[in-house]
């Protein structure tokens, strides 16, 4: 396993910029937001996606994920419940239309920038639309963009997160069993979990197998609020421990889009902790982030 940064944290900057930060304090990877500000679906052809691209082959860092959990650049005025909306649950197919078409368009980037995967979130379901037809148009929406993304060369993960229409392990594995399509597993937010009131390493267990990418963030009293890792509760070294013993190798991706503000200083001491965590599960030194395997 390796550690890499969600751009979604230095929102502050363009998104080159902070790919070169990141390859600076040490991070061997970056997970690109495919959203206002660092991405729009206009960029491949404006010159702005070369810039990005230009970028990671001067930092040489991998791709992580490329995350389209949300979609703020598809409203003049975001709404106020922030920015899952047009999803692709929604119970309007023109709605869902919007946002698949956005969700190729950013796949299509991604491929580009070398990920392996990208991530969607469920987001949630009209006040007068139960939620099991909700997992229904998501599950066909998902169906499609797996097989789009299968030709791209790219998995998709979805990720549970409190509140939405996907929230719990149970979920997903629903989701995986619906759709029936190998290059659907999870984006596991393992703060998400805890916040949902699960062991976070039994659902490692659970998904073994089907965890594309890893996002990790500090957790306070199971609350929904991303800390730098060190200020919550979270046991670092037993989810190491657990995502090494399911064979897991691929990226641990920190997202902390809560500490735009303090970006730099977020990101260095979220690769201090998680290094030491990262060593402590196996037992053996490293020298950073960027060496852990």
């Amino acid at each position: 396993m390796k550690l890499a940064y969600a751009s979604n944290g230095f929102t502050l900057v363009s998104l080159p910029d902070a790919i070169h930060a990141l390859s600076r304090l040490g991070y061997a990877g970056v997970e690109l937001l495919a959203d206002a500000p660092h991405w729009a679906p206009e960029d491949a052809s404006n010159g702005r996606e070369d810039d990005v691209l230009a970028a990671l082959r001067e930092t040489g860092l991998a791709v992580s994920n490329v995350n389209v959990n949300t979609a703020v650049g598809l409203s003049a005025t975001p709404p106020a419940d922030g920015t899952f909306e047009p999803s692709l649950g929604h119970s309007d197919p023109a709605v869902r239309a919007r946002r698949m078409d956005y969700t190729r368009a950013a796949m299509r980037f991604a491929a580009r920038a070398g990920a392996r995967c990208v991530s969607v979130a469920s987001g949630r379901v009209e006040r007068d639309v139960p939620p099991e037809v909700g997992r229904e148009h998501l599950a066909e929406s998902l169906r499609a963009l797996c097989v789009d993304a299968d030709a791209l060369g790219l998995r998709v993960g979805i990720e549970a997160e409190p509140a939405l229409l996907v929230e719990r392990t149970d979920e997903l594995l629903w989701l995986f069993d619906r759709v029936r399509h190998p290059a659907l597993g999870a984006n596991l937010d393992l703060g998400h979990v805890l916040c949902a009131g699960e062991d976070p390493v039994h659902a490692i267990e659970r998904l073994q197998g089907r965890i594309w990418n890893v996002h990790v963030e500090d957790i306070r009293d199971r609350k929904h609020f991303h800390r730098v890792p060190g200020e919550g509760d979270v046991d670092f070294v037993s989810l190491f421990r657990a995502l090494r013993s399911t064979g897991y190798t691929g990226f641990v991706t920190v997202e902390l889009y809560t500490c735009a503000d303090r970006a730099e200083a977020a990101a260095t001491r979220s690769l201090e902790v998680l290094a030491a965590a990262m060593r402590e599960a196996r037992g053996e030194a490293a020298v950073d982030g960027s060496q852990v395997t």
